[in-house]
């Protein structure tokens, strides 16, 4: 599959199984969503945590009801299938990744979309830009940090970044660009000094695969949306869902909508 892969097509390729992994490049021009699903005894203080910390969790869209496993203004979704792979958690636990959760599926189930980095990646290579990670054909390193989030209710934790290197001049140039896209991360929350934010080694992500950064080079970190897979660790609900870091929903909505000129 190319990047010019329609979003359609894609998720058809998902949905029989045909992919199953990172979806960074994929269906150049859309927007892809970092997924939450809580049932609904938990839905209230897990969207408070996104609306008390947007720039790790832009909330995209949410599901009109509990149980309701499509979500019309991103697509033809069926969240049950759509997403190339799901962590599930039990107790705050990771319990098992599954490439469909048809079968776990439940009336009180609660859907979240939220903004995703690949976004902006497309823009930093629309303007000329490298991105690391897309270069090398891996997935974004992310990192846990020592920066807090705000608490809603039993949700709460510290932040997940990812991190691309650029050189200082691109660096500036790189915050400039995702300043236009609050909704999908904005711009960067760091740059240079990992230390500063609690991270020992960029060469040991805590997900994702460690790109090389030069000498010339500094490390730029934006707020990540695997944030909330630490908030679930923290909250410990009996049940949730998500997707597997660099599975992402990839939806309709294209990435030009987003944009605030």
């Amino acid at each position: 599959m190319s990047n010019s892969t329609s979003p359609q097509a894609l998720r058809a390729k998902i949905r029989s199984g045909e992919h199953s992994g990172n979806t960074s490049g994929f269906a150049a021009g859309y927007v892809q969503c970092n997924i939450v699903i809580l049932p609904s005894a938990q839905a209230n203080d897990f969207l408070r945590f996104c609306q008390l910390n947007p720039k790790p969790c832009p909330l995209i869209a949410m599901s009109n009801k509990p149980g309701d496993f499509s979500l019309p203004p991103l697509g033809n979704i069926d969240m049950r299938s759509d997403v190339p792979s799901y962590r599930v958690f039990r107790d705050g636990q990771l319990n098992e990744e599954v490439q469909d959760i048809t079968s776990l599926w439940r009336g009180d189930l609660v859907t979240f979309a939220l903004g995703c980095s690949f976004s902006f990646e497309e823009a930093l290579l629309a303007d000329g830009l490298e991105v690391r990670n897309v270069t090398d054909g891996v997935n974004v390193p992310m990192y846990r940090t020592d920066i807090d989030c705000n608490p809603a209710g039993a949700f709460a934790g510290k932040m997940v970044v990812s991190m691309r290197p650029f050189k200082a001049a691109d660096a500036i140039r790189a915050v400039q660009i995702c300043t236009r896209f609050p909704s999908v991360h904005g711009a960067p929350i760091h740059l240079g000094d990992p230390s500063q934010i609690g991270i020992a080694d960029l060469g040991k992500p805590d997900y994702g695969d460690a790109v090389s950064v030069r000498d010339d080079e500094l490390p730029v970190f934006w707020a990540c949306g695997v944030t909330p897979q630490v908030a679930l660790e923290a909250a410990k609900p009996p049940f949730a869902i998500t997707h597997s870091p660099g599975c992402m929903l990839v939806t309709d909505l294209r990435n030009s909508q987003l944009a605030i000129m």
